[in-house]
């Protein structure tokens, strides 16, 4: 019989992972919500067909893996005062909510993990990094496999350190994708295409990038060799991206979005109270 998998937080991104799930044939009588938004719980219920209630204490009883899809800042209220059964795993998507904080607020009984999806998981499409200390049963890693898989592939990590650097590469990641076709828009725009035309044949090229990028026979770089004959005018455009330092500007990015990460958990574990047990 498949887990009962209870979700608090019913967002986009809790959203995304319930209709994956349901995808993969897990039944939706054994899926979860509680979530407060009367607009939201109606649509997760006409949609996926799952228990919707208002709060999460009164669906507790009997879960096995409890997922929690809150904001960080909502986090110590929206567990105040839940009891979870021993052996439970409870997988975390909240950015900067460490471990320890975890464990503070809903006690050591349970086993946790901490995850980062990314947006393209709305489109089964993402990836999520995940850490598990080394004393997390394998039940229970595979438990919050069988629920972030459901939004795209995973990765687990060694450290929990290193959830910051994977918020810098792929959380934030979509963002600096969409950046660039905004540049290339702009640009071939200035070059003289239509806004239109300038749009489409930015996003569709990209798009076919990734694409050969996903077969996975042969590595970005060699696929950029590839497709750069020498003197030709890939090679003039690159030449000027790399006189730019674009390597460089994306090495200072992503430190810059990996220290916020880590800055953001700690100011979490500063302000987040942690209720009386």
């Amino acid at each position: 019989m498949s887990d009962v998998i209870a979700f608090i937080g019913g967002g986009n991104m809790a959203a995304s992972l319930i209709g994956g799930l349901i995808a993969a044939q897990h039944p939706a009588g054994r899926i979860r919500v509680a979530e407060p938004d009367l607009a939201r719980a109606q649509s997760l219920r006409e949609r996926f067909g799952v228990s919707v209630l208002a709060t999460a204490a009164a669906m507790l009883d009997g879960v096995d893996t409890l997922v929690l899809a809150v904001k960080p800042q909502q986090m110590a209220g929206a567990l105040q005062g839940l009891q979870v059964a021993p052996g439970t795993c409870v997988v975390s998507i909240a950015a900067g909510i460490r471990l320890e904080l975890l464990q503070g607020l809903l006690g050591p009984q349970a086993h946790y993990v901490r995850s980062m999806p990314n947006t393209p998981a709305l489109y089964g499409a993402g990836i999520s990094g995940l850490y598990a200390s080394p004393q997390t049963p394998d039940g229970a890693r595979a438990r919050a496999e069988t629920v972030l898989r459901a939004a795209g592939e995973i990765c687990w990590l060694a450290q929990e350190e290193d959830l910051d650097a994977v918020t810098a590469v792929s959380g934030s990641g979509p963002a600096y994708f969409f950046l660039v076709v905004e540049a290339m828009r702009e640009a071939g725009v200035a070059l003289g295409l239509s806004p239109q035309t300038a749009t489409q044949l930015a996003t569709r090229t990209c798009i076919g990038a990734a694409r050969m990028l996903e077969a996975g026979t042969l590595d970005a770089a060699e696929l950029r060799v590839q497709v750069t004959s020498p003197g030709g005018t890939t090679e003039a455009a690159l030449c000027a991206l790399e006189n730019a330092g674009l390597r460089s500007i994306f090495e200072r990015a992503l430190a810059a979005a990996a220290r916020r990460s880590a800055e953001l958990g700690n100011e979490l574990a500063r302000d987040v109270p942690i209720p009386p047990n």
